[in-house]
């Protein structure tokens, strides 16, 4: 009996920070902005490659979050145009998601973008804040990362269906 009332708890606890906001006032991000500009973000990197590499994944993630496959699909070859040789798995994820126009694919493939660009925007970060948010709803309860140029939540994994479901895990700063 009291595995299920620990069950019950740890369920209504999610639902509760994960809840669906469709009484909210809040409009969803929009992403028809002009091609975003460095005043985008509050961080500054060692090479303007990796500048461009962080405007273009948060063009990406404000895509997903409007659930705009069209746009994640032109932010995804923006980014693969933006990425280094070197950065072949993170090139090869950015264009499998230029080449799809299923929006579930391409958000699943940003969990897998994410972690493998962690190591280039931690070490490059010279100034500024990246946010580390997390998500545990996603991909059926194992949880998706992402970064952002800000604070607050608005989630790539659901988009409108769950906009503020997620956390700051870790705030990057240099």
């Amino acid at each position: 009996m009291k595995k299920i009332g620990i069950i019950l708890t740890v369920m209504l606890m999610a639902s509760i920070s994960c809840k669906d906001n469709k009484d909210s006032k809040e409009a969803p991000a929009d992403v028809s902005e002009a091609q975003p500009t460095i005043e985008m973000a509050d961080a500054s990197f060692s090479s303007t490659s990796t500048g461009a590499v962080y405007l273009a994944y948060q063009e990406l993630r404000k895509a997903l979050v409007a659930s705009d496959a069209a746009g994640a699909q032109k932010a995804a070859d923006r980014l693969s145009q933006a990425l280094e040789d070197e950065q072949g798995e993170a090139v090869s994820i950015s264009t499998s998601m230029a080449d799809t126009s299923d929006l579930e694919e391409i958000r699943n493939l940003f969990s897998d973008l994410t972690a493998s660009l962690d190591p280039l925007f931690r070490e490059s970060l010279e100034s500024g804040e990246i946010y580390q948010q997390f998500c545990p709803m996603a991909f059926e309860g194992k949880g998706g990362f992402w970064f952002s140029d800000k604070e607050e939540i608005r989630n790539p994994y659901y988009g409108d269906k769950m906009l503020t479901c997620g956390k700051v895990t870790e705030v990057i700063t240099q």
